[in-house]
């Protein structure tokens, strides 16, 4: 996502070095093991003996002379379980393995996965705890003297508890069976702040663990291919991962499984967004085959657009009209971001058509932005609305910063906090988006988060407990009693794509690392440092991967060190 407008010079100097291209990355995906870290709670009793063994290294293998073990009993009449901590968010499931016993009759041991400690500790049948999308609290077998692999979700936390009565359940190990794409962080980070460090990775971990057979957008919940939700997540992962099969998958199966006259998840906007993908999608890989292979479907939706807009005013029709969910019963904002994605979807259906010789549809779009320009609705001092105005060209920068900056972090959301952020660099407002980014994301790292949210009030965070923690009665349970529309309670995903946004807008702004033509044969650096004094960090790119270093120096100039690989030409740098 661009902002439309004339890059912003700094006084820089500029050292630049060309290096050799890399090998490719490998897209399969991988299973580990993880030990848990912590034992977060036992029950009350004697239920739970030598629950630290749980926190020790498994080769995977049981044995018969096997004699040390976590010990489950419900001997006597008590209760026997277990919460543990694996220290970070996964997506997989568990291993249980079980040694030997008095009886060899398997164990009916209930499990439950957690992104928070309080869903970990609830009950599907009496809180907003679901077992939607992946089943995240049910009853497993436990083998005698054998192991056993189970769920499939996305969790931190899992809580067992025995369920058969007067039984002593051997555990010799608990582990995450955790699942990942097995690809190397390419894109890298660093600056001296060390809190926008950590967001960036975050951001990328996050986009890292939905990269499954399909590019999910949560890993609990909403582990489905959502074409908008997808924009945020393919730009981080061309920033920090490169080219990865599991992008062509999923923009491939929206459009297979919504043959025209039909919206992409059933919501106009959507079909917008994979318009606005493909144009993203070229211009860093610049797969001109790939992009042949949508140019019929293009042609097809783009006459489809065209024909819902009336006297310059998008009117589209047929399917659900929807921004994200804080704007979803404002129906005047919808419109006005509607109007903005329209056009930008356009212009960029336009440069496509360019690309793919096409002039008849690139004289069809341009005819209809044009028409498009000349309708500004009002943004109503709405963040969401303003902000896509902006990136549209049909509002002033400064204007919709105005906006977005107003009240700092309140009332920015976790998807949509992308475009806000992007309206504020094409405002030149660096050092307001980098506090918001240190305060809005960076709040959930204050939380106990490891991987960024589906939805965050900002109006919630002073007062609430960590999700890693019990939280005490005097805290707000944010995760519990939080959430809203779909994302009520602790139905909420803690691991949601679309929240990245920080990750490619801190490698684009901060770094300056922009492709002018497509596949990066041409590129821009212009380093936007703000309130920082140094950044450097890594980009990938077909020919290989850009380093960048920059310092600001004594005088207020900022020095740059520059290395690209073969193929990619520099061709604008501050002056």
């Amino acid at each position: 996502m661009y902002y439309k407008g004339s890059l912003v010079t700094l006084a820089v100097s500029v050292i630049v070095t060309v290096t050799a291209a890399g090998g490719p990355a490998v897209d399969e995906l991988k299973t580990e093991y993880v030990t848990p870290v912590r034992v977060m709670w036992v029950s009350d009793g004697e239920g739970v003996r030598n629950p630290e063994k749980l926190l020790e290294e498994f080769n995977g293998q049981v044995s018969v002379v096997s004699s040390e073990f976590c010990v489950l009993s419900t001997r006597g009449g008590g209760t026997a379980s277990v919460l543990l901590d694996f220290g970070r968010e996964y997506q997989g499931g568990i291993e249980i393995a079980a040694g030997m016993r008095g009886s060899n009759a398997p164990a009916n041991v209930r499990v439950r996965f957690g992104e928070s400690v309080s869903e970990a500790m609830s009950d599907v049948a009496t809180s907003t705890a679901t077992n939607d999308h992946a089943m995240r609290d049910f009853t497993v077998q436990v083998p005698w003297l054998g192991t056993v692999r189970t769920g499939e979700s996305g969790f931190r936390f899992v809580r067992l508890d025995l369920l058969d009565g007067d039984t002593d359940l051997n555990l010799v190990a608990v582990r995450a069976v955790a699942r990942y794409c097995d690809i190397p962080y390419l894109g890298s980070f660093a600056s001296d702040d060390e809190r926008l460090d950590r967001i960036w990775q975050t951001g990328a971990y996050t986009v890292h663990l939905n990269m499954q057979e399909f590019l999910w957008d949560g890993v609990k919940r909403d582990r489905l291919v959502w074409l908008g939700d997808m924009h945020p997540e393919v730009m981080c992962i061309s920033t920090v991962f490169g080219e990865n099969e599991v992008v062509r998958k999923s923009l491939d199966l929206a459009r297979d499984e919504t043959p025209l006259p039909g919206w992409m998840n059933g919501m106009c906007s959507y079909s917008l967004w994979w318009i606005i993908l493909h144009s993203d999608l070229y211009l860093y890989r610049g797969d001109l085959g790939y992009l042949r292979e949508q140019h019929e479907y293009l042609r097809g939706l783009v006459r489809q657009v065209v024909g819902n807009i009336d006297g310059g005013r998008e009117m589209l029709g047929g399917g659900e009209r929807f921004l994200d969910w804080p704007t979803s019963e404002i129906p005047e904002v919808i419109h006005a971001g509607l109007q903005a994605l329209t056009l930008m979807a356009l212009e960029r259906a336009a440069a496509m058509a360019g690309w793919l010789g096409d002039t008849e549809l690139e004289s069809l779009c341009r005819k209809n932005c044009a028409a498009l320009e000349n309708y500004r609705p009002d943004h109503l001092e709405n963040k969401q609305a303003a902000s896509l105005l902006a990136l549209a060209g049909l509002s002033d920068p400064a204007e919709a910063a105005r906006v977005v900056a107003r009240d700092g972090a309140a009332n920015f959301s976790t998807f949509y906090g992308y475009y806000m952020l992007e309206a504020l660099a094409g405002a030149g407002m660096y050092d307001q988006a980098l506090s918001v980014i240190s305060d809005y994301w960076g709040a959930m790292l204050d939380l106990g988060a490891t991987t960024f949210w589906e939805d965050l009030d900002y109006s919630q965070v002073a007062g609430a407990g960590r999700i890693d923690e019990f939280v005490p009665g005097d805290r707000f349970d944010i995760h519990a009693d939080g959430g809203a529309y779909c994302y009520l309670g602790l139905r909420h995903s803690l691991c949601h794509g679309w929240a990245s946004g920080p990750t490619p807008w801190l490698s684009r702004h901060v770094l300056g690392i922009l492709p002018l033509e497509p596949g990066f044969a041409k590129v821009a650096t212009q380093p936007n440092l703000g309130r920082l004094g140094h950044a450097k960090g890594t980009f990938p790119t077909p020919h290989g991967i850009i380093s960048v270093s920059h310092q600001r120096l004594p005088d207020g100039t900022v020095r740059s060190e520059i290395s690209l690989p073969v193929g990619v030409e520099l061709v604008a740098t501050p002056l």
